[in-house]
């Protein structure tokens, strides 16, 4: 067996003797120290009760059982021990025997625990006593002395000298640790199911299988099991967009490259390509280079690498807009709301070329493009517009995954890409924890993208 971390915290023999599964480790914790405040209470009450209690109720027997063999004593005849002895001893509510029954030696039942407390005491205080009798009647106490005129013994309650019933708080004790335990239990139980139904899912997914799976039980395990649906959800979209993208390279680059194929089989030494021809193949290259490009760009947002910081939004804004000028794009910020010299928390380079994407979309389907921010006091909303053709309602979830091309409207010229500026904006939306949305833009008509993250 291969021991971990944990075994060497407890070590040794010790260690073998832990369970290993959660409920019995929760259960130990839980029980065991039940189990043992009850046996210390009970060993504590025992203790008090036969011993302490028991001697306290004794040593009051002894002084009347000594009063009532002074009287005795003090008698001339028989008949007057008999007489004196028996008037005390019936108004302390003892019964005097003159002469005495025949016993020999002390009698005590073997489950008797207080008689050995109880003949002990009555030993040391009373030193004329013959025998006692604890046996023959367990509800009553025999007494045999020795007196001047003969043994006489004494008979009384055995409630004179220890407590009656000391079973029923014990039977009490015992039941409601019973109730008590049975109560746990079933809340152990309630408490441990989610965390079982959580180490299901995790197993089964472990083995390729995904299992329907609901975040339940204590704040701390619907938090561990967010996460784990967050981890699942986002594998199972980074390995379809794999999949994805593994196709679409196949797809798209499979185009151009016959024409290039078919291109460079018709050129000889004896007919050499004309400029058209040239041209053509030059711009099937481009092509590949920009869908190789978008691949390449799409898996480095996938890896997410950079650090969030707090970065002031209109200079990142101004710096977005100066190099979208650069590169002939017909890009204006018609308005900035919010604090002009406000900063928010989020990764610049990612969110750069999210917003390089939407602005080379909207500048590729329309002629004039505008970008929009709200600086918000828990988001950041920035906004981009085109005076294209736009995205049919029904199209725009399906705009948003990776390497989708739309109807010929959005795709009047050669250079569409690969499809994947919106996935990825989409997807840094996403690793920032907020979304994109599209829609109808209200003052050109045409898509209007906005990029919301939180602040």
């Amino acid at each position: 067996m291969t021991k971990t971390r944990e075994d060497g915290v407890f070590g040794g023999l010790f260690a073998d003797l832990v369970p290993r599964g959660l409920y019995a480790r929760a259960a130990l914790i839980l029980f065991l120290p039940v189990i043992v405040i009850t046996l210390v209470v009970s060993v504590m009450f025992l203790q008090r009760h036969f011993e302490g209690v028991t001697r306290q109720m004794t040593e009051s027997t002894v002084r009347e059982l000594a009063l009532i063999a002074e009287r005795v004593e003090d008698s001339a005849t028989p008949e007057d021990a008999r007489s004196a002895g028996g008037s005390v001893a019936g108004a302390l509510g003892l019964t005097l025997h003159l002469p005495a029954p025949p016993r020999q030696g002390d009698l005590r039942r073997m489950y008797d625990f207080s008689g050995r407390v109880v003949i002990e005491m009555l030993r040391a205080g009373v030193p004329e006593l013959r025998a006692i009798d604890l046996a023959t009647d367990d509800k009553r106490v025999l007494v045999v002395l020795n007196g001047r005129h003969g043994p006489y013994a004494l008979e009384f309650d055995r409630r004179r000298v220890s407590a009656s019933n000391p079973h029923q708080l014990l039977v009490l004790m015992v039941f409601t640790s019973l109730l008590m335990t049975g109560i746990a239990t079933i809340f152990l139980r309630n408490q441990l199911r989610p965390i079982r139904r959580l180490a299901h899912a995790a197993e089964e997914y472990g083995k390729g299988r995904i299992v329907p799976y609901r975040p339940s039980g204590a704040v701390e395990v619907r938090s561990a099991g967010t996460a784990f649906l967050d981890m699942r959800n986002r594998l199972e979209r980074q390995n379809e967009q794999r999949k994805l993208m593994m196709s679409g390279i196949s797809h798209d680059l499979r185009t151009p490259l016959t024409r290039l194929r078919l291109s460079l089989s018709m050129i000889s030494p004896e007919m050499p390509p004309d400029a058209e021809d040239i041209a053509a193949m030059e711009a099937d290259i481009a092509e590949m280079s920009r869908m190789v490009d978008g691949f390449l760009d799409y898996a480095r947002d996938e890896a997410q690498d950079s650090r969030a910081t707090l970065t002031p939004v209109a200079s990142f804004l101004d710096s977005v807009l100066a190099d979208a000028e650069r590169a002939g794009q017909p890009v204006r910020l018609t308005h900035f709301e919010g604090d002009t010299s406000g900063a928010a928390v989020f990764r610049a380079d990612m969110l750069r070329r999210a917003l390089e994407n939407l602005i080379g979309n909207a500048a590729r389907y329309g002629k004039v493009v505008e970008l929009d921010a709200t600086l918000g006091p828990r988001s950041l909303r920035i906004g981009v517009e085109d005076d294209g053709p736009g995205i049919p309602e029904d199209s725009m979830d399906a705009a948003m995954r990776p390497f989708t091309r739309l109807d010929p409207a959005r795709r009047r010229n050669r250079q569409q890409g690969a499809g994947l500026g919106l996935a990825i904006a989409a997807d840094v939306a996403r690793a920032h924890g907020g979304h994109l949305r599209l829609g109808r833009g209200g003052r050109l008509g045409g898509l209007r993208a906005e990029l919301v993250i939180p602040r």
